[in-house]
């Protein structure tokens, strides 16, 4: 057991008397902040709350729009999750002003479970509003990448969640954040950090256009690189496609997907059925109760492919979803109509994990994981999937939908250039991910000892490297 002694005169302004605030681990943090030459936050930078919650709505949401809307779930550690992206009405953006994003604004989340989390605004993410889930900074006084990092370092990160309250729906108010402590180092140190993370930036680019291009590699070679869906408002289709399959809705049947379905049943290699190619392991497990277990949902898969995080607990703390078994080379397909992207190909650390249930598991001896993977994300993969989609309340794709699904066959040659370009894009993306290690323990060390101490761990780690190299 932990218990901290605080006097009645060492409460916080807003006399906070909970005992989680004052844990002793959200003491020491602040108590190394402040040793330290400081400031709040709130006198490093501009406040702006995100809209009232019912400003923008689904209804509002426009793909045709260039005015992006940023949601709570888009705001990473560092950067602005591309994945599902939705873009708002141009009047309604017009409409907000004071809520437009600027280049090297900072958004942190401020409701939810996983609250905390801190994104730069990059000129690629704007035009843009965002929502009530999180809190603008703006203006900063300081190097605007290190306290990007510092925030996103534990210490930060910590002091951020330590102003948690409410119960049902945690979060933060703009006093959490207003005085969270910021140590200020020399702009020696913090031009460091920001080169660490504007490398990291450069990395995780390269990472995305190799993704992009075995993307490109792979709609070329069915003739279909260029094609843009047509959505049509009038067809017609015989009774007996409705007897074939079972369905009635009108979507099912839209011209645009037998448009890239003739497309691929031209691909001069041949194709086939997925349920044909890929083998769909759709069985539940049975868990110990006491053995610990890697846990991965749909939150934890970022847009190119990968299993960013997961959770670890013991089976019998583990959802009831929890009962999908994954190994290495698997690719895991999310069947939810509103998460279709969410797919995700299993590497080496993740072998024996386990999955949701809401996700499909296929492996294949006929097409390698990584053009697999490629395909399912791409937009003749992802059309299909949605288009197999039924149901109302929580609309999904099926086993014999999704195994309906049609895929080239390609050779070996295609498939491989494909996997060298995957791979690449993975790599080039852990070595982003080292890179901001690299940069929040360097805070964390100038916190813990100073900023000499922080550069010559950094010094050494990257001698390491080069002598692994």
């Amino acid at each position: 057991m932990q218990a901290s002694n605080v006097k009645f005169s060492e409460l916080n302004e807003e006399f906070r008397i909970d005992a989680e605030y004052y844990a002793p681990d959200n003491l020491r943090k602040e108590e190394i902040v402040i040793r330290h030459k400081h400031e709040r936050l709130g006198n490093l930078c501009d406040l702006i709350a995100g809209p009232f919650g019912s400003t923008v709505t689904s209804d509002r949401y426009d793909p045709e729009s260039e005015k992006r809307y940023i949601r709570g779930k888009d705001v990473q550690e560092f950067f602005l999750e591309q994945n599902d992206a939705v873009y708002v009405e141009s009047d309604l953006f017009d409409e907000l002003p004071q809520f437009h994003l600027k280049t090297n604004d900072l958004l942190i989340t401020v409701v939810g479970m996983k609250f905390g989390k801190v994104s730069i605004i990059r000129d690629e993410n704007t035009p843009a509003i965002f929502s009530c889930k999180s809190t603008l900074l703006r203006n900063a006084k300081i190097n605007v990448w290190y306290l990007l990092t510092y925030l996103s370092c534990s210490i930060g990160y910590g002091l951020i969640r330590r102003g948690e309250r409410g119960a049902a729906q945690p979060g933060i108010n703009l006093f959490d954040i207003r005085t969270i402590p910021v140590p200020l180092f020399s702009s020696e140190f913090e031009n460091t950090i920001e080169k660490l993370i504007q490398k990291s930036l450069l990395k995780s680019q390269r990472s995305t256009e190799e993704f992009t291009s075995a993307q490109s590699l792979l709609l070329e070679e069915i003739g279909l690189n260029d094609w843009q869906p047509e959505h049509k408002l009038s067809f017609i289709k015989s009774y007996s496609h409705i007897e074939k399959y079972g369905r009635i809705d009108a979507e099912y049947y839209q011209p645009k997907y037998e448009e890239i379905i003739t497309a691929v049943k031209a691909s001069h290699e041949g194709w086939g059925h997925l349920g044909e190619i890929a083998d769909i392991k759709d069985k539940s497990i049975s868990l110990n109760e006491n053995q610990e277990y890697k846990y991965i949902e749909l939150s934890n898969i970022n847009d190119k492919g990968e299993v960013t995080s997961y959770m670890t607990a013991k089976g019998l703390d583990l959802p009831s979803r929890a009962r999908r078994k994954v190994t290495e080379g698997d690719v895991i397909v999310s069947s939810i109509e509103g998460s279709l992207s969410s797919i995700a190909l299993i590497e080496a650390e993740h072998n024996n994990s386990l999955c949701s249930t809401g996700f499909y598991v296929i492996n294949s001896k006929i097409c390698n994981s990584e053009t697999l993977l490629v395909f399912l994300k791409s937009i003749i993969g992802q059309s299909q999937l949605k288009k197999g989609c039924n149901g109302t309340i929580l609309t999904a794709i099926n086993k014999e939908e999704f195994g309906r699904v049609v895929i080239p066959k390609l050779t070996v040659e295609v498939q491989n250039k494909i996997q060298r370009k995957v791979i690449d894009s993975f790599n080039l993306r852990n070595q982003s991910k080292h890179l901001q290690e690299c940069a929040k323990r360097m805070v964390e060390i100038a916190i813990e000892q100073d900023e000499q101490a922080a550069i010559d761990w950094l010094k050494i780690e990257t001698k390491e490297e080069q002598g692994a190299n």
